[in-house]
């Protein structure tokens, strides 16, 4: 059985009550519970349901999702995901194919991004390589192209890998 932490709920919901200057009658009121039950749930005597969060959340004019995390129903991640969806849906200011648009572009970010950690991780190793490699490749078209001419002494920055030479060879 999985285990409310219903104590550290029942105290923020008494925090969040009062920052909105509401007393428990209020909140009970607003929230369609009995004042008896909130009371209990504040104390950490009592389980809110899943539909009791979400009214106590509305009332609040907090998002449930941070009850549910505050309840232990629901993992931080999972939060911000719901919340940045629930914000998109119910902006007005953009139609609801803008809507769909923007919440597929959304999780193909999300995707994209997991996958790049994912592949970060399996090539750690190899990227800390690379750069030694394009060193010692430039080394040697330094000394290649600097042997046999003057003008790679020319004081210019420009390219030391041999480039500047390849477009007279033609």
């Amino acid at each position: 059985m999985a285990s409310l932490n219903v104590g550290n709920l029942g105290e923020y919901l008494r925090e969040q009550r009062r920052s909105a200057r509401l007393s428990l009658r209020q909140l009970a009121d607003a929230a369609g519970v009995s004042n008896p039950y909130l009371s209990q749930i504040e104390r950490g005597l009592r389980k809110p349901s899943a539909d009791i969060l979400q009214q106590l959340a509305k009332a609040l004019r907090i998002s449930a999702e941070t009850l549910y995390v505050q309840a232990g129903m629901l993992d931080e991640r999972e939060r911000e995901e719901l919340e940045t969806r629930a914000v998109i849906l119910a902006d007005p200011s953009i139609n609801e194919r803008q809507k769909q648009v923007l919440l597929q572009i959304y999780e193909s970010f999300r995707k994209e991004n997991a996958l790049d950690a994912e592949s970060t991780e399996d090539t750690e190793a190899p990227e800390t390589e690379a750069p030694e490699t394009e060193a010692s490749e430039r080394e040697a078209g330094a000394d290649a192209g600097g042997s046999g001419s003057s003008r790679g002494s020319s004081g210019s920055s420009g390219a030391t890998d041999g480039s500047a030479a390849t477009p007279p060879s033609n």
